[in-house]
């Protein structure tokens, strides 16, 4: 069986953390920024963790990291 080649668009935007779950940004922070407000701009900063549901369709994109 050859070896996974991981999908380098993924891996730009998803990361393993250390507790091996994929962290990923948040959505809507690239512009029509004035219309948001401070508080929703500054949530927006910080990173979100991939849902569960979700996790075992990241981890086929992305098998390996480096840990």
């Amino acid at each position: 069986m050859p070896k996974i080649k991981t999908l380098k668009g993924a891996a730009k935007r998803f990361k393993v953390t250390g507790t091996n779950k994929i962290a990923r940004h948040k959505a809507a922070k690239s512009h029509l920024l004035t219309g948001k407000s401070r508080k929703r701009k500054r949530t927006l900063r910080q990173s979100d963790l991939v849902s569960k549901a979700d996790t075992a369709r990241m981890r086929r994109l992305i098998p390996y990291q480096g840990k």
